[in-house]
């Protein structure tokens, strides 16, 4: 990937929130606005658009131009991303390629979802045939198998769960646009005595879904400089893989697609594991951050407790991670849940982050997970990695 020819140039989110009683367009239409105010561009700047799918519009089969329509989107380039968690930095590389290709000049890519108003989604293949019936019931059963396989394992330290909920519900506490219900302080002994959700898996371990949604319009450098763009974040590394030992009649659940993407990433961006300023990994299970902090390198299998609770990982830390709260204590908004650790990544490459602002943030590294297969880690895993 060629370092700093693409430019992220302006960023939107909505705040989450329970059962808001919105419509995705609704939620769409104010994060265009937003984004459009934060890039200082008008709308018919953005010849391009990625959206994420919508589990309250999961029924409809032109979901894309249907959104395109209704925010009076007039389009050269449009794309619909299907990866689940991973799709918004998906939306993201694709768009940096359609720019590259010369399909489309400035892109919107969009997230907005209202999965606690409006749940239209229905998930076939092996879920009815091979989960439901024996009671695995969705993404918290299938990471209690991987949070069970993990501690038969490895060692897993509780209280290393407990300090990465901890920090990430201290920084949400200074994010505005995190779900009220969630900004409440949160004690260790708190975090161990939450009633289990799928054993090992604990209520505070995993995420709470909520509506709302994030946007990042992103064009060329030189068309930025054009149009008197004032901060920039640039897309320097790109990984991603999808379906992860498919072929593999016996693979390890531990072992997933971000040991081949993040190093990817790194490669690409010149960059080490120990180079990254700030971490803002897909979050909906906490021992989906502990086996990203493995695969991508920041240390080795099965030293994950051991490296949360040897870093400081505040905002004022070495390494700070989900400084926004990250999913688990910001909220889940659905399919659009992706979009949320980007934009604080962004805003912290913009110097915008207010009190919990990172020092020098220089670059930072996304992740995104994608849905949930059975028998095997997640489907979809990448990485990217943003510098200013």
């Amino acid at each position: 990937m060629p370092k700093n020819d693409i430019a992220i140039i302006g960023y939107a989110e909505a705040k989450n929130t329970i059962a808001s009683g919105r419509s995705v367009y609704d939620i769409a239409g104010e994060l265009l606005a937003a984004a459009l105010e934060s890039a200082q561009l008008d709308i018919a700047s953005i010849d391009g658009l990625a959206t994420c799918l919508s589990s309250s519009e999961a029924t409809n089969p032109f979901w894309s131009p249907f959104m395109g329509d209704y925010l009076g989107l007039e389009l050269n380039w449009c794309q619909g991303m299907d990866l689940g968690g991973a799709s918004f930095l998906g939306g993201v590389a694709r768009a940096c390629e359609a720019i590259r290709g010369g399909a489309c000049e400035t892109v919107l890519v969009l997230a907005a979802d209202a999965v606690t108003t409006v749940d239209l989604s229905r998930v076939a293949a092996y879920r009815p045939e091979w989960q439901f019936p024996v009671g695995l019931m969705g993404p918290p059963g299938t990471f209690g198998l991987l949070a069970s396989r993990y501690r038969s394992t490895y060692d897993l330290d509780d209280r290393a769960l407990a300090k990465l909920a901890i920090v990430q519900r201290e920084h949400a506490l200074m994010n505005d646009n995190a779900c009220e219900k969630l900004r409440r302080p949160l004690t260790e002994e708190a975090f161990l005595s939450s009633r289990a959700i799928s054993d090992p898996i604990r209520l505070l371990d995993c995420v709470m879904s909520c509506d709302g949604g994030s946007a990042v319009i992103v064009t060329s450098t030189e068309n930025a400089k054009r149009t008197g763009a004032k901060r920039m974040a640039h897309p320097i590394g790109y990984g991603e893989r999808t379906n992860f030992g498919v072929r593999d009649p016996l693979v390890d659940v531990l072992e997933g697609g971000h040991a081949v993407a993040g190093p990817r990433a790194l490669a690409q961006a010149g960059l080490t594991p120990a180079d990254i300023r700030m971490f803002h990994p897909y979050d909906d299970f906490l021992i989906a951050v502990f086996l990203q902090l493995e695969h991508i390198g920041f240390c080795d299998r099965g030293k994950s407790s051991e490296f949360v609770l040897g870093t400081d990982i505040s905002h004022r830390g070495t390494l700070p991670i989900n400084t926004g709260g990250g999913q688990i204590s910001a909220g889940q908004a659905g399919l659009a849940g992706g979009g949320l650790n980007v934009v604080e990544a962004i805003r912290q490459l913009f110097n915008e982050a207010g009190t919990r602002q990172v020092a020098g943030a220089g670059n930072a590294m996304v992740t995104g997970i994608g849905c949930i297969p059975y028998a095997r880690n997640w489907s979809t895993s990448n990485v990217m990695i943003l510098t200013t």
